[in-house]
């Protein structure tokens, strides 16, 4: 069995997505007007429109405005990246729902949404300061 996975979020617009993606630093090329596909890291997000996402799943897409289908966590190197980050976010149009900030001494991060209201939060863990089991 292949051990890769591929994501895929339904999408209002997949042009503007993926120019938002891009301006907060995900590289993100559009494959034609019926998707888009993102690269973060070694992890690949393919955006669909709402209609094709319906289509080949056989159900409605969530209402990202009143339910969260998923949270996508991304690592960070620093807090100060984290910082940098969130304000690409807001520039380029995202939403921030959680501002950044610190979780039990050792996590700090912070979480938003993007245009279609799909839930995002990037976290620094200083593993120096994590609890020892």
């Amino acid at each position: 069995m292949s051990q890769k996975i591929w994501m895929n979020l339904p999408v209002k617009d997949v042009v503007k997505s993926t120019t938002f993606f891009n301006e907060i630093g995900f590289h993100g090329e559009n494959v034609g007007n019926e998707r888009a596909q993102l690269v973060i890291g070694s992890t690949t997000i393919l955006l669909f429109p709402d209609a094709t996402f319906e289509k080949f799943t056989g159900a409605k897409t969530a209402d990202t405005s009143h339910s969260a289908e998923v949270i996508f966590s991304i690592g960070a190197d620093s807090r100060e990246e984290v910082d940098a980050f969130i304000k690409k976010v807001e520039l380029a149009g995202g939403t921030i729902f959680g501002k950044p900030g610190e979780t039990d001494g050792w996590m700090y991060g912070a979480g938003f949404a993007d245009l279609d209201g799909h839930r995002w939060n990037l976290l620094y863990m200083d593993e120096s300061k994590m609890p020892k089991r």
